[in-house]
């Protein structure tokens, strides 16, 4: 890891927005229609910062269908790291609710993902 992708990093980490999808990715994969329901955010805005994070390398993707699904990348520890130490400051935030108790289903139904199972 260089300078440069530090940077790419930090910058991703600069928006509230950004700190809300990580926080609710901490809790497992989702897909963009289940975050656009829970953040009630336009999903062409969803769209926006989680490709910013995943740019950064912070989020990962897959696709499903006409389905993507978004969960954080756990294939750097000094990221993960990261995150996790972010998550569990910004936690008691105003703007860190319970997730959990927030999650939707896209409007696709209660169809099995192959990889994750998300309850």
């Amino acid at each position: 890891m260089n300078t440069s992708d530090l940077v790419k990093i930090f910058k991703a980490l600069s928006d509230e927005t950004r700190l809300k999808l990580l926080a609710l990715l901490e809790n497992g994969e989702l897909c963009v229609c289940e975050i656009v329901s829970i953040l009630k955010m336009s999903q062409p805005k969803v769209s926006f910062h989680l490709n910013i994070l995943k740019d950064a390398g912070l989020v990962k993707m897959r696709k499903e269908g006409t389905r993507i699904f978004y969960s954080l990348d756990d294939s750097n520890l000094f990221k993960r790291f990261l995150i996790l130490s972010i998550v569990e400051k910004i936690k008691d935030e105003a703007f860190a609710f319970n997730f959990t108790q927030k999650r939707r289903r896209c409007h696709y139904g209660n169809k099995k993902r192959s990889s994750k199972n998300v309850v």
